[in-house]
């Protein structure tokens, strides 16, 4: 009865694994992205709750408000000064003891698995990323925790696939609904987490997608409104354009925030120049430089969402928002630049929200009677700046809309955002930020049709599984047996594994030759047949792994020079099983049958 439990749930789960290899599988990928949102959601409270808890007992505050625990303005000079000096000492002296590829956290690091390992993400990964995440806030860094979070969320998303021994077409979908619920999760926006997730870090819209991510998104935003409650992550007051005559000086706005956008992408990317010296060096040094910063600008330490919300509730003068506005660019992005393992995420908000607003406080200097409130411009300074940095004004526009909860915002918004990010991007040539980081480590993220094409699909769901291993030598009446079973490819067995892929006609073509040679001419059958010599059309073989996607598979071909490839997987230690074998020809049909 055991035994039988576990042969049906055996083949249950490869059932559930064929199913996932093709693109269309969308009730498993369902299930798969509501896991993964419940799963990113917990790790995403624990994160969090590591964060706040020792700052709730470290910085001044009697643990009121709705930002409690990021009053670092509060600690006397000497404290702030040092605090920053000592944290990074202790992250550099961590990232210098670890391997290179292991200093790698945050939104590029889930990039580069995503295009050059099919977003398999390691325990170790998340375990780092974990610690570097709460240092950096808590010692007082210029971070954020979205970036941290977005890593997590992939990485136990990845695991889980791994875990589950899924296809890789699979894993990367997994990875993007961890993406999805950790932006849901951390800001209470599941529509901006999706977008962001499809724009940001997958960089692909597709509609079977969409609905594991919305799910993984609604699920994570749940899990952590039980917790933190339906509110979003910023107190904002109802705001509305006050009149059409604001229209140009939102557009004046959106070119300043542009420029800024631009010079903080140059200043990370030059910083970057220096990513050859020791990490310990570079990592000191960005604390030395963190220090003015933390004792005559202090808003500038941690995350700094208290100081939005001031911003954006009309609580802060204008040299106050200004200073602390471009305090915040300069400093971000000089230590991010040298390899302080910080989010950019929160910082760039930080600095919209505070430019906006500066802006906003001019704006009603010149048009007074005629502007909107300081919140207002605020909020569009926030969705500006992330839409020029990130260059993902969709995202932005998503994130704005759910935490106002206004659609006054939309008009203004989609105006002062695409300008910004046109401004970024065309008259500055800068690309999204993550995407210049992964340039400047030499490696880049393809992104055209076909080969997000071919990342949707596993080798196993156009595979030939029509096949049989044999030796290379066989007898005649082995043969005729092997033939009855009608296989479509014969796999040759070489010394070290299967060297040659055969197409079964041809052994029954060579016996139906030798068969006529006795009767006509009384030649006698070889005793023994060997595959490698007869007359027949062979291929070289090259392995690939079942869990490949088409794009791996490509890869292998061109790699190994290989004409066809057997698809294996490992059941037990040195043992594996053959599934099918892949030509070039199946892939590149498949693709043009899926495009017509």
């Amino acid at each position: 009865m055991i035994r039988s439990t576990r042969q049906l749930m055996a083949k249950m789960k490869a059932s559930f694994r064929r199913r996932l290899s093709g693109a269309d599988a969308l009730p498993q990928l369902a299930l798969l992205g509501l896991l993964s949102g419940l799963i990113t959601g917990g790790v995403i409270l624990i994160f969090r709750l590591a964060i706040e808890w020792p700052l709730k007992y470290f910085l001044p505050g009697d643990g009121a408000g709705a930002f409690p625990s990021e009053a670092f303005e509060g600690l006397d000079v000497v404290t702030r000064g040092v605090l920053p000096l000592v944290g990074a000492l202790g992250l550099g002296l961590l990232l210098h003891r670890l391997a290179t590829h292991d200093r790698k956290v945050g939104v590029v690091h889930v990039m580069e698995r995503l295009n050059y390992h099919q977003g398999y993400i390691t325990a170790k990964s998340a375990f780092i990323q974990f610690i570097v995440g709460v240092a950096t806030v808590v010692t007082g860094q210029s971070a954020g925790r979205e970036g941290p979070a977005v890593h997590l969320g992939a990485a136990f998303s990845s695991l889980m696939g791994q875990w589950m021994r899924l296809p890789n077409n699979s894993i990367r979908t997994l990875v993007a609904c961890g993406c999805a619920a950790a932006i849901s999760a951390s800001f209470n926006t599941p529509i901006a987490g999706v977008i962001f997730a499809m724009e940001v870090v997958m960089m692909e819209y597709t509609i079977a997608g969409f609905t594991p991510i919305i799910l993984a998104a609604v699920s994570a935003a749940i899990v952590t409104q039980i917790v933190y409650g339906p509110d979003p992550a910023f107190n904002v007051p109802a705001l509305m354009t006050n009149s059409l005559l604001e229209i140009p000086w939102i557009l004046v706005i959106a070119v300043i925030i542009g420029v800024a956008a631009a010079l903080f992408i140059y200043l990370v990317e030059s910083m970057g120049r220096f990513s050859h010296r020791p990490i310990l060096l570079r990592v000191i040094i960005a604390g030395v430089l963190m220090v003015p910063f933390a004792i005559f600008v202090p808003q500038t330490m941690g995350i700094g969402y208290d100081t939005v919300n001031d911003a954006i509730n009309g609580g802060l003068g204008f040299w106050l928002l200004l200073s602390v506005g471009v305090a915040k660019l300069l400093i971000t992005a000089l230590t991010v630049g040298l390899g302080m393992p910080s989010s950019i995420i929160g910082p760039t908000l930080f600095m919209g929200a505070t430019l906006g607003g500066a802006m906003g406080l001019i704006g009603a200097e010149i048009m007074p009677g005629h502007t909107s409130s300081v919140g207002f411009y605020a909020m569009l300074g926030m969705g500006a700046m992330m839409g020029a940095v990130l260059q993902a004004p969709l995202a932005a526009l998503m994130a704005l809309m759910e935490l106002t909860r206004n659609p006054n915002i939309i008009l203004p918004g989609m105006l002062i955002i695409t300008t910004s990010s046109l401004v970024t991007s065309e008259a500055f040539g800068r690309k999204s930020l993550f995407l210049t980081i992964l340039k400047s480590q030499g490696l880049s993220y393809q992104n055209s049709p076909v080969i997000q094409a071919l990342r949707r699909v596993s080798v196993a769901a156009i595979m030939d599984k029509s096949i049989l291993r044999i030796q290379r030598r066989l007898t005649p009446e082995e043969a005729r047996k092997i033939l009855k079973s009608e296989p479509k490819w014969l796999i040759i067995e070489g010394s070290s594994g299967p060297t040659s892929l055969m197409p079964a006609v041809d052994l029954a073509r060579f016996l139906e030759d030798s068969e006529k040679l006795l009767k006509t001419e009384d030649q006698p059958l070889p005793e023994q047949i060997n595959l490698m010599d007869i007359p027949a059309n062979r291929r070289d073989l090259a392995p690939v792994q079942y869990q490949a996607t088409l794009e791996e598979a490509l890869y292998e071909f061109d790699n190994s020079s290989a004409e066809a490839l057997y698809v294996q997987r490992y059941v037990a230690p040195m043992i594996q099983r053959i599934y099918g074998v892949v030509l070039k020809s199946d892939i590149e049909s498949y693709y043009q049958y899926r495009r017509s």
